[in-house]
């Protein structure tokens, strides 16, 4: 009787301190979402949804970020599925930028790339994956932290970057792996 008293007082413990684990998880969850709700706010989309341009687009204007899919993006620069080696079948050198829409680093990188964009019109073509929408090209490239760059020269192996960038860093890439100057 006394080993049947003790489990019972030992399951009630434990069902006790797992409802307790529960709510402070789900009260843990809710902070966090609420931090990212806050963080959303307060950084704005410097590029106004009628200003980003996809790669369906009639007329894309060499002066603005084109924003693709993994479909576009083996279709435009690299079909990863069909090649086994690189073989980039763009027009100019690019930048593919893999962002998030909740990366917070990434919006700060956003108006870099814009201003990049056209100061470099027609010599350079910038690109952006969502990388929550498009999660199979995250793992052909083994992105593990955003925002990433893919630097991709018309002649050789493209090279990626991890991280936020500053403005000259950028600049010194798109000069040395690029081949490009303003």
């Amino acid at each position: 009787m006394k080993k049947l008293t003790l489990l019972f007082i030992v399951a009630g413990i434990l069902t006790v301190f797992s409802l307790i684990n529960c709510s402070n998880t789900n009260l843990a969850q809710d902070e966090t979402a609420q931090i990212q709700e806050k963080e959303t706010v307060k950084v704005t989309d410097p590029v106004p949804a009628d200003e980003k341009v996809s790669a369906d687009s009639p007329a894309v204007a060499s002066d603005k970020i084109i924003y693709i899919s993994q479909d576009e993006f083996k279709k435009e620069i690299f079909d990863y599925v069909k090649n086994k080696e690189w073989k980039y079948t763009g027009k100019v050198p690019a930048i593919v930028d893999f962002y998030a829409d909740w990366c917070r680093p990434c919006k700060m990188l956003e108006p870099t790339l814009i201003e990049l964009q056209k100061e470099y019109k027609g010599k350079i073509q910038i690109y952006k994956i969502n990388t929550d929408k498009n999660p199979d090209i995250s793992s052909v490239f083994g992105i593990r932290g955003i925002p990433a760059m893919l630097f991709i020269p018309m002649e050789g192996q493209p090279q990626m970057s991890t991280g936020l960038l500053p403005k000259e860093t950028i600049e010194t890439t798109i000069t040395d792996i690029l081949k490009v100057t303003k």
